[in-house]
This record gives structure tokens, sequence and C-alpha cells, in this order.
């Protein structure tokens, strides 16, 4: 299945390490950070769910919940669980799916049979309130996910849902953002009082 930003994210029921949730109803008024993983006890894998957990104050602050998952049981989860605490320093502290079936990877394509068809790929799948897909990353099983960025894309997906902004090249949280080319003058000077710096007409640099 291909899924495309701007669908419903598929939902499902699995088993996690925080009991049964059926995805939707679990999200909740809630942004969704989901995101697999190739395999339990893998040295990559170990660090990323550990910088997740010890980034659990930065997903509250933007009323994200993380949901990872693993095509492995739940068994297993809590045994990798406790190497985690103890190598990265954080324990789990969000669901991991137990997915071992796979039903829900290949519900999001998380299997690609010309990488790897016995892992899942790293993906990552940044999902709003509506339970609309907002941001889709494809890291391969060897390369570890940046969470810096992450975390800054999602920064950016819910800055331009409360303002009439874009965000450019290598913005970061606080930095000038350029205002929306669908708003005239006239009502960009509605939204935005303070002014701008208008480098082009469709270029108008400004302090959100």
């Amino acid at each position: 299945m291909s899924l495309l930003l701007g669908q419903i994210a598929p939902d499902f029921e699995q088993q996690s390490t925080q009991g049964q949730i059926r995805f939707h109803d679990w999200l909740g008024d809630s942004w969704g950070l989901f995101f697999s993983h190739p395999k339990n006890f893998t040295p990559v894998c170990t660090t990323e769910l550990g910088e997740v957990a010890r980034l659990d104050a930065e997903w509250k602050a933007r009323n994200i919940k993380p949901l990872g998952l693993s095509v492995d049981p739940l068994e297993a989860h809590h045994l990798w669980d406790k190497d985690i605490a103890e190598t990265q320093g954080h324990a789990l502290n969000f669901p991991l799916l137990a997915d071992a079936d796979r039903r829900v990877a290949n519900l999001y394509g998380m299997v690609h049979p010309e990488s790897d068809p016995s892992v899942t790929v790293r993906a990552v799948f940044v999902i709003d309130p509506k339970k609309k897909i907002r941001l889709i990353l494809t890291y391969p099983p060897s390369t570890g996910r940046n969470f810096n960025e992450i975390l800054r894309s999602i920064d950016s997906l819910q800055l331009t849902d409360r303002k009439k902004v874009a965000t450019p090249v290598n913005w970061q949280p606080g930095k000038p953002a350029i205002i929306s080319p669908s708003l005239t003058n006239q009502q960009a000077r509605e939204h935005f009082p303070q002014g701008w710096t208008e480098l082009k007409p469709y270029l108008r640099i400004v302090q959100p």
C-alpha cells in the first residue's frame, strides 16, 4: 500500500508494550509520531528508542504521541527494553507495537522487498489530530534517524498550521518565515501588522 501526504492514516488495532492499541482512538486529539524499527536487539534501533524516550518533554510540549513498531513478539520487546535502559539511560516511556505478523507494517508499506524483505525500513509518519499524514520519511535499515530534524519538521508543520506562512531552507524555530503566496499584500497586512521585508513580490520575509 502506497501512502501519500494528506491521506488519512490507516487505523489498526495491535498489541503493544502498553497494552492493546486502537490507533485512531489512542491518538485522540494529539499529533502522532509513528515510526518503525527493522528488528529487536539491533544496535542502531537501540540508540533510536533511547533517544525518543529521552525527548519525552519535547514530544509533550508539541502535543505529540510517539508510537514505535518492530516486527517481533511482545516478550522480546520487554527484554529489549531492559537493554535500552541499561545502554541508553532511558527506558521506554511510550508504546512499542508488537507486529510479529507484519500486519501493520504491511498496511503502512514499511517492508521494502528490494531493500530487505526480512525487515522493515526506518519509516517515519507524522500524523495530525485530524488523522492526516503530514510528513513521511524513509531511512534505510543501516542509517539512524536524526530526531532533531524530525522535531524541526514538526515545529514547521505546527507553525504553518497556525500562521499563513511557509518555512524557508534550513529554518529553525524562532527564525523568520515566508508569507504564503496565497495572501495578497492587503490580506498579509491583516495577518502581519508588524510588516515584512519584500525581496520579490512572491518572497516576503516576516517574523511570525
